[in-house]
């Protein structure tokens, strides 16, 4: 991936939403302008969500999800009807297709329910105006569209840019807390884990961020840390570093320079890191046979003494002392009920967009689960997690007084 490539999870996701038939598919190739989706007579012919990245005047970069029928019938239907419900989880904007000859039916009437209830901006689409005539008043986030003759379909594509434009992410990854002509020190480890001939994702756009600071970036691995610093004269703004090196790196980076990692970085970035922050001083109280849950927003091949199947567990149980038992789960996959645990522990999310990772964190909030990520946990088992939240005052205060974490 280039630098100049928009990541999934930095695109506004527009989910379609509708009933079987409604031309929710049809809409969604009009839309695009390309046979995104499959279009069938046959009720059901999308059985599973269809992403598709692109960009979508006048909004840019977008993730676009046609998703199953909301009214799928049977067990596999209701599988179906699963899925798309878990896309509402990570929808910015949501469009719901109806029959316009039919008009909303129940179902239709649930889903704008979900819209509200997850505080979702969202317009409702009248299909096939060229088979029945549209009603002569509707509200300002309803349009009447005919998919098959293309009629106000730009009208719609503007209506749901007008909405999109309201859920765009203003914060930034570390450039408010640097000026113009400062430089950073990144340390990005290159071991049997890393991409070949890449960096991955945390690290492309936190190098991006800086530069559109108008900062500097130094890019060298943990063992030219030391050397690095010694060397370049001025002290640098901030050492960032990936959490699998944390403690050499603190070891290495004088304590008059401020530090943190990646992984705390994207907490505040796409998620709560005062959340965070506190659902890691949950290690203090385990007890043997307690259930911890992993998760991790992508899915890739594991390496071998890969961080969260295998360094991730032998942190925990090293430093609590406890026999203690991990499940795992990986991209999509977010359990709805989380009470058979006592602790959740999450990657930085770099996949997952901003209202899923906040979806996730609010699941766990919801049902008293504390919720804690990589880069924390590790910085806190080896106690340096005050340090690495020095560049953040406001959330260092969430560590009680005395606790040199």
């Amino acid at each position: 991936m280039s630098l100049n490539s928009t990541p999934s999870s930095d695109r506004v996701h527009i989910g379609f939403f509708g009933r079987r038939n409604a031309g929710k598919s049809s809409v969604v190739n009009a839309v695009t302008g390309q046979n995104l989706a499959i279009v069938s007579d046959v009720k059901g012919t999308t059985t599973d969500p269809v992403y598709k990245a692109m960009e979508l005047l006048p909004l840019g970069p977008v993730m676009i999800i046609d998703t199953p029928g909301i009214d799928d019938e049977g067990a596999l239907g209701a599988l179906r009807v699963k899925k798309t419900r878990q896309v509402l989880n990570k929808t910015d904007v949501a469009v719901l297709i109806v029959d316009g000859c039919e008009g909303k039916k129940q179902c239709d009437g649930e889903l704008i329910d979900l819209f509200i209830k997850k505080g979702l901006p969202y317009v409702i689409v009248y299909n096939k105006s060229d088979l029945c005539a549209p009603a002569p008043n509707h509200a300002e986030n309803e349009i009447w569209v005919s998919a098959l003759e293309g009629t106000n379909i730009y009208e719609l594509k503007e209506l749901i840019g007008r909405l999109a434009a309201t859920q765009e992410n203003q914060r930034r990854i570390v450039a408010d807390l640097v000026s113009p002509g400062d430089f950073l020190v990144l340390v990005i480890p290159i071991d049997k884990a890393a991409p070949k001939g890449r960096l991955i994702l945390p690290q492309q756009q936190t190098i991006r961020d800086i530069l559109d600071a108008d900062a500097n970036a130094i890019v060298v691995k943990e063992n030219q840390l030391k050397q690095t610093l010694s060397h370049i004269g001025p002290r640098p703004r901030l050492v960032i570093t990936d959490s699998q090196v944390f403690q050499r790196v603190s070891t290495d980076t004088p304590s008059d320079i401020q530090l943190t990692s990646f992984s705390i970085l994207f907490a505040r970035y796409k998620g709560n890191l005062a959340q965070n922050v506190r659902g890691v001083r949950t290690l203090e109280n385990l007890k043997d046979n307690d259930r911890i849950l992993i998760c991790e927003g992508c899915t890739h091949h594991r390496q071998c003494n890969d961080i969260g199947t295998v360094k991730m567990p032998g942190w925990i149980q090293k430093y609590t002392g406890k026999k203690l038992e991990f499940s795992f789960t990986s991209g999509t996959e977010f359990p709805d009920d989380l009470s058979d645990y006592r602790l959740i522990v999450h990657c930085g999310g770099c996949m997952l967009n901003e209202r899923e990772m906040k979806y996730r964190l609010q699941c766990a909030e919801d049902q008293g689960i504390p919720m804690t990520n990589y880069g924390i946990l590790i910085a806190y088992i080896h106690g340096i997690l005050a340090r690495s939240l020095e560049p953040f005052p406001e959330i260092a205060g969430i560590l009680e007084n005395g606790d040199h974490r």
